[in-house]
């Protein structure tokens, strides 16, 4: 296996270049913190992007910050923060949960997989927060896409078309995104006890009340003292009003505790980062679906699978941790799925994520568009090639 470390864009381009005159792919590398998401890579070259890394603008004034896409994500996150400022997106840290505790993860790795944390809910996902970037597409031909304000930004959006596409498309280089204030204060409305059905009934009434939730996750225990959590942040005396409010918003499901800064915050971090399924064993399944069909989503599952479980995003996302099938889990769980929402397999041995599905198989029309955006932008195949789907 042949690696390269491009210096600079050009360099970057005669890689590539030469990769599609001699049709052999190569895998795309910057920190390593997700390589054991997706498909397992069996690519002849590794490219090292570790030279587009650094802060390039940032402009607090403006919630506008662009970085080279190596950058590791904790100093961006270590620049936010002493303005007061953060990612929205929340992104998660998958280390512990895909046995890469080693590596760094990056920004262009966490755009490039779209990972977004327990505030999606409210501010959306990681492709609603980039502005702009520079890539290399796999026809070896730089490009721009949007602009460093929304106000710029005009055309086909590719940022969000390249957010989300496990660097299958192009090589992205800089990145530029909106940020937001970071929370004053924090506090977690905590009912304890609740079953699945009562839990999702429980986090919709929270959702749509006037007292604008930031996450809402519940956590079930084979002790009875299942969890069932609401975030509620802003300014001091906001957070201190809404979450009292939240709590008695919420009698009618049994009393409530209001968790403080501390607490919440490890709490979060741990949903954020799948925690209480990552240390555990099994294969590990991320499933998106309507937040109503969730409770006979998982009593399907629980009947056909020894599986451990819990909830984010008001019921809308369940991580399932399955022990002792075969398929992984794959087949039971995308039958009680019926095809009304996604299943993603986020942890597993290489084997089985060759074996089976890893993503959400496309609708034959989908596959199809699949294929033609593919094709305008890296016709030869050559940049994580089947890291999505199996390329022919």
């Amino acid at each position: 296996m042949s690696q390269y470390r491009p210096a600079d864009e050009k360099q970057l381009i005669d890689v590539v270049t030469a990769a599609v005159a001699n049709e052999e792919p190569l895998e795309i590398f910057a920190g390593g913190s997700k390589r054991n998401l997706g498909r397992p890579p069996q690519l002849p070259h590794t490219v090292h992007v570790s030279a587009f890394a650094g802060i390039r603008q940032y402009e607090p004034e403006e919630l506008v910050l662009t970085a080279g896409a190596a950058t590791p994500l904790a100093e961006i996150e270590r620049t936010l923060a002493a303005k007061h400022q953060m990612l929205a997106f929340e992104p998660a840290d998958w280390r512990m949960l895909l046995g890469t505790d080693a590596a760094n993860p990056t920004f262009g790795g966490v755009v490039a997989c779209n990972l977004s944390g327990p505030r999606r809910i409210r501010q959306g996902a990681a492709r609603d927060h980039v502005l702009g970037l520079a890539a290399v597409s796999g026809r070896g031909e730089a490009f721009k896409a949007g602009g460093r304000v929304v106000k710029n930004v005009t055309g086909y959006d590719l940022c969000k078309l390249l957010t989300g596409s496990y660097g299958t498309l192009a090589v992205m280089t800089e990145i530029s995104v909106k940020v937001l204030p970071a929370p004053e204060a924090t506090r977690t409305v905590a009912l304890t006890g609740l079953d699945d059905a009562r839990a999702v009934a429980a986090m919709a009434h929270g959702l749509n009340s006037p007292h604008e939730p930031s996450g809402a996750a519940h956590l079930p225990s084979a002790d009875g003292r299942a969890r069932t959590l609401l975030r509620v942040e802003g300014p001091v005396p906001s957070v201190e009003a809404r979450s009292q409010a939240l709590r008695d918003e919420l009698r009618p499901f049994g009393a409530a505790e209001i968790l403080g800064d501390a607490d919440s915050a490890k709490l979060w971090q741990g949903i954020r980062d799948a925690v209480p399924l990552a240390a555990g064993e099994g294969v590990i399944w991320r499933v998106s679906l309507a937040p109503t069909a969730a409770p006979a989503f998982l009593g399907a599952v629980r009947a056909a699978l020894d599986v451990d479980y819990f909830l984010d995003w008001g019921g809308g996302l369940a991580w399932l941790a399955v022990r002792g099938a075969d398929d992984g889990g794959a087949a039971p769980i995308r039958t009680a799925l019926g095809g009304r929402g996604h299943a993603t397999l986020i942890r597993a041995s290489a084997a089985l994520r060759a074996a089976v599905p890893v993503f959400e198989p496309l609708p034959p029309a989908v596959a199809a568009l699949s294929a033609r955006v593919k094709d305008s932008f890296d016709p030869k195949r050559v940049l994580n090639r089947g890291r999505l789907y199996p390329e022919i």
